[in-house]
């Protein structure tokens, strides 16, 4: 299948190119659709990328548990920038990342491979696993973002969830063109363009893909690709 270019990485998040934020971010493949990175068997993929970057980690880190949150270091380690604000009674389950300036507030559940970039919030009562918040990404209250990838100034209205998985737990399949094409991932979110504003309420299907600056209606529920700017009621 070839895939409109706009599903790459660097049409959703051109702030990238150049960038200059802090810590730690992942690298996407050049010419791949940017949800190549959820591919859990990938040698470039999320997982394996976080791993390395983990291990090689030498900037300034603080201990989440000395802020009131509980820790789960025993699948891999819990990185979490000195500059980062975590609130009490959060949870966070290694391998998990958490960069600059970033906020996991009160209540929020963050799950193994959660990497969340510079100045990025995981809020009260969201729940994150195997997934990605780049610089300046929200999911501020009661949302749900599972194997997904957030660019920059998303943001999630409350109760906003991301739906990763079919019903009947089989391949996840992309809605493009009137077609279903299979993604090869059994757990597939979305991936939000920068700019997306999500409305409260507002669900994603597994397999959506939101170009820039697209927006959401309150208690939408949106499939499929659609490029930027588009609006979904």
């Amino acid at each position: 299948m070839e895939w409109p270019e706009w599903v790459q990485a660097t049409a959703l998040f051109p702030s990238l190119q150049g960038s200059m934020a802090e810590g730690l971010i992942p690298v996407f493949d050049h010419g791949a659709p940017a949800w190549s990175l959820l591919d859990p068997a990938s040698p470039t993929g999320l997982k394996q990328q976080l791993n390395a970057a983990l291990e090689a980690h030498s900037g300034s880190t603080q201990d989440p548990a000395e802020s009131g949150a509980t820790v789960d270091a025993s699948q891999g380690p819990v990185v979490v920038d000195a500059s980062a604000t975590i609130e009490p009674s959060s949870h966070l389950i290694g391998p998990c990342y958490v960069g600059p300036l970033a906020e996991v507030r009160h209540g929020a559940y963050v799950r193994p491979f959660s990497w969340i970039c510079s100045g990025a919030v995981v809020g009260h009562n969201t729940e994150i696993k195997h997934s990605v918040l780049l610089p300046g990404a929200k999911a501020p209250h009661f949302n749900y973002v599972g194997d997904s990838i957030l660019g920059k100034d998303v943001n999630l209205g409350a109760g906003t969830k991301l739906s990763n998985l079919r019903n009947d737990g089989g391949e996840v399949h992309i809605r493009y063109e009137g077609a279903r094409i299979a993604s090869s991932l059994r757990k597939f979110g979305a991936v939000l363009g920068e700019g997306c504003q999500l409305g409260c309420n507002s669900v994603t299907n597994p397999g959506t893909v939101l170009g820039q600056k697209s927006v959401v209606w309150p208690n939408a529920t949106v499939t499929g690709l659609h490029p930027e700017q588009s609006t979904h009621r």
